[in-house]
Formats: structure tokens, C-alpha cells, sequence
């Protein structure tokens, strides 16, 4: 069995060229997504704060009926991770759930019982009305469904990203797909390149991405001075924002020096 997203172009194309070949060796392809043409179509989404609700409907998944009759009306997801990213990521799961003999109503239940995973959009503390969220997204796709996600928590707050790039090589070549992902955000933070396995290349710096980033000069900073982004951070928060620290480097251990940070005028941080 085959579970595809069919409302990722790239996944459309893979699939017609590979479908001939899965057809004669018998491999059953379930395509999930919000496209008319989905075995597993979601539908009914709503977005906000308290979560993702949605109604999944059509469902034929190796042979069997993800719910019986109750499959025709849809069978009702609720999550507590938020961002339409998860949304799609849930229907693949119970796809692959479901095609492996696992009952409808338990794949469900564990859903709805789902609270993420460490770095992924991981609630790190609260000060002076700022919440602080850390996650790894490294890649243009990632830093864009999280900025989305952060959106449907911020509601009338704003979101404030704090991004560092991980890699010389991805840097120079997604300088300006990373400027545009962060552009979701009303402010913004870039710290330089964590190295991790490279060497550094000449030219190659945060500021390649800070310049592409589609917002006001105000609203966005290079930092290139690690000791200086939790000050950086905490002069542009406000209560009711939304803080987010991404990246995959070591961009996470700073969100107890931006919770300092914030709670200093009076704030009181809180774990």
C-alpha cells in the first residue's frame, strides 16, 4: 500500500510516472488530502487555537471500510497539534493505520491524544504575556507550515520568529525560499549559520536570508551576535505575541534567555 499526498504537486507528478509500474505489482495507492480526487478527502476544517477539527470522508483502504456506514457521513478528527501541516499529516496516519488493520475509532483516539513531539512546536514558557514556542523546521516547506501554525495560535497577537539557518550549502541555496517563508511573520530575527557538518563559505551568512525576507528593514534584524538575540527579541515582543525559535541548531537553548529576558521589566517567566 501507497499513502500519498495528493495535494503536494511534486507527489502528483512521482506517482504518474511510477503508477503504471505500482498497478502491475499489485500496490494499492490511497491518496489523502483536501484535492477532490483524494481516496481520504478532508474536509470541514476549521483552524484555530484550541486545535484542528475536521471530517475525514471516502475511505476504501486495503479493502476495508475506514468506519462502515458510518465512513459515507466522515468520521470526525480532532487534534491538539495545530497547523493544516498536521491536519494532513493526521489523515496519512490513520490511512496507514487503517491499511495495516487498525480500527477506525482507536486510530482516533490516539490522534486526539497526540500532543507533539519534542521541537516540533514545543510550548518552552510564558513571560510578560509572550509565549515562547521552539521548533526544528531546517527547510524552506518546514519554516513555512510552522509560521502558518503559529498564525492559528497568535490570533490577535502577532508572531515573532527568531530563525537560524542550519548549513552553509542550504543557506546559499534557499537564502530566498527562507526569506519568503518568514515573511508569514510581522517580526523578524536571523542569527548567523550554524556550521554543524561544514565549513564556512565566503559570503555565506544569516544576512543572505534577512535581506530576502519580504517585510519593512525595521521588522527584520541580523543578529549575528548570539549573546545579543534574546535582547533583539525581547525589544520587538509584546504581550500577546507568539515568540518562535527555529532552526535546528543550537538556536533552542535560547528560549530560557528570551523568557529572562522578557520577564526582566516585570514579566514573570513561568516554565
Amino acid at each position: 500500500t501507497l499513502v500519498i499526498g495528493l495535494d503536494d504537486p511534486g507527489a502528483r507528478r512521482l506517482l504518474d510516472r511510477v503508477r503504471p509500474d505500482l498497478v502491475d505489482r499489485g500496490v494499492l495507492v490511497v491518496g489523502y488530502g483536501e484535492s477532490e480526487d483524494a481516496d481520504l478527502r478532508v474536509g470541514e476544517l476549521s483552524l484555530d487555537g484550541e486545535g484542528p477539527r475536521f471530517i475525514v470522508t471516502g475511505a476504501q483502504v486495503a479493502g476495508r471500510r475506514t468506519g462502515g456506514a458510518a465512513a459515507d457521513r466522515g468520521l470526525a478528527v480532532t487534534l491538539r497539534v495545530p497547523g493544516r501541516h498536521n491536519v494532513l499529516d493526521a489523515t496519512a496516519a490513520l490511512a496507514a493505520c487503517v491499511a495495516v488493520g487498525a480500527e477506525p475509532a482507536g486510530v482516533l483516539d490516539g490522534l486526539a491524544a497526540f500532543r507533539g513531539a519534542r521541537r516540533r512546536f514545543e510550548a518552552r514558557g510564558r513571560a510578560a504575556g509572550v509565549r515562547v514556542i521552539d521548533d526544528y523546521a531546517h527547510h524552506p516547506t518546514e519554516v513555512e507550515a510552522l509560521l502558518r501554525a503559529a498564525r492559528e495560535v497568535a490570533g490577535s497577537g502577532r508572531v515573532v520568529a527568531v530563525f537560524q539557518p542550519h548549513l552553509f550549502s542550504r543557506t546559499r541555496i534557499f537564502a530566498a525560499d527562507f526569506g519568503r517563508a518568514l515573511g508569514l511573520a510581522d517580526e523578524v530575527v536571523v542569527m548567523d549559520v550554524y556550521p554543524a557538518r561544514e565549513d564556512p563559505e565566503p559570503g555565506v551568512t544569516g544576512a543572505l536570508v534577512a535581506e530576502r525576507v519580504p517585510l519593512p528593514a525595521a521588522r527584520v534584524d541580523f543578529v549575528p551576535e548570539r549573546s545579543m538575540v534574546a535582547s533583539a527579541v525581547a525589544s520587538r515582543a509584546r504581550a500577546g505575541d507568539v515568540v518562535l525559535t527555529v532552526g535546528a541548531g543550537d538556536v533552542t537553548a535560547l528560549a530560557p534567555e528570551i523568557l529572562a529576558a522578557l520577564g526582566r521589566p516585570g514579566g514573570e517567566s513561568s516554565p
